[in-house]
């Protein structure tokens, strides 16, 4: 089902009254960042929540959410549907959420309520353009990075990322579906609204793209190269840190508890020069290079930041996206302001 705001708040207190007797009424917002308040009356104690709704939280809204919390002691987050692993973050930070399938978790002064037993509700999850597609997401990728190839002819787009001419045009017209892409003249373009679409690209780009680059999960056969991380000496123009060690390198800001890699070097060739061991439990993720752009004078072993972006925030992890957001804000937010065309 497609649930709306309302539906999603009403449905959530209809099955929790259903199944924990917990009854509870909603009123509508009275600012523009929160979305209501909730009483709950539980052994006859009625609890008072300022409440933010969601359909499924996104992994670039968490840090929104941990912040809300943290200012407000009566924040609940109403959602139709929560990852497991979202959840449990939630009840270690003792972050309250309710879940349309009547799924909630509080502490409220003298109050605990955890309920877990409801199974999910199935939402309908809205179809993306051809802009978002594992072709899409590699073509937007080299756009995001340098704006000026919007504007350049399509054969040449097709030969620099690799697809076919047929596939541009349908990742063009899949942008200004979105709204995303801003006619300049009859042939000129600029990408519009670029904070929702690095966003929407970060989302996709996990789901759709990354699972099909991926080499494998590694070990070190020695742990100290694992701690001494930064002393690898990596093959120049071949493997590039990403993840928890390029937001170190971005920031300074995150002590790696995993590592990152983009290659297009062999498995065997990983194994022989970086004495990895495989091993499905290891803490060395490895995956194929798929862009083409490469500008980092300074940073010639790291992947651009956008990537590094998407491969923190969609960790849940709130070390990772605390040092996501520094990456956005240092790196990302000023290509917002700026509209590049060929000249």
């Amino acid at each position: 089902m497609n649930m709306q705001q309302e539906e999603i708040v009403h449905t959530a207190l209809e099955t929790l009254q259903t199944h924990a007797l917990i009854k509870g009424k909603w009123s509508r917002p009275s600012s523009t960042e929160l979305d209501g308040n909730i009483e709950l009356t539980i052994d006859n104690q009625k609890l008072k929540f300022n409440i933010k709704i969601t359909k499924e939280l996104q992994s670039h809204q968490l840090q929104q959410i941990i912040n809300l919390s943290r200012q407000d002691p009566s924040f609940l987050l109403v959602a139709a549907r929560l990852l497991p692993k979202t959840k449990e973050q939630f009840r270690h930070l003792n972050i309250a959420y309710l879940e349309a399938n009547g799924n909630i978790y509080l502490k409220h002064e003298q109050i605990f309520v955890w309920i877990e037993a409801n199974k999910p509700l199935v939402i309908e999850v809205k179809k993306e353009g051809r802009a978002f597609t594992k072709t899409g997401l590699k073509v937007v990728f080299e756009f995001l990075l340098d704006e000026t190839w919007l504007n350049k002819p399509y054969r040449q787009i097709a030969n620099y990322t690799g697809t076919a001419i047929g596939n541009i045009t349908n990742i063009l017209q899949g942008l200004k579906q979105e709204g995303l892409l801003l006619p300049l003249t009859k042939k000129q373009y600029s990408l519009q609204d670029k904070e929702m679409l690095i966003k929407k690209w970060a989302m996709a780009y996990d789901i759709k793209l990354k699972p099909s680059l991926r080499i494998g999960t590694f070990r070190f056969l020695k742990e100290a190269d694992f701690i001494n991380w930064k002393n690898l000496s990596l093959q120049n123009g071949k493997t590039w840190w990403s993840g928890e060690p390029a937001g170190d390198i971005y920031t300074n800001y995150l002590r790696p508890a995993e590592l990152t890699l983009y290659t297009t070097e062999t498995r065997n060739e990983l194994i022989k020069n970086y004495r990895l061991i495989p091993d499905e439990k290891g803490n060395v993720k490895i995956y194929k290079k798929f862009w083409q752009y490469n500008d980092l004078e300074e940073h010639r072993n790291v992947v651009p930041p956008l990537l590094a972006y998407a491969d923190l925030i969609n960790t849940n992890d709130r070390r990772c996206l605390e040092t996501a957001q520094k990456i956005y804000d240092a790196f990302l937010q000023n290509k917002l302001r700026t509209a590049q065309t060929a000249t």
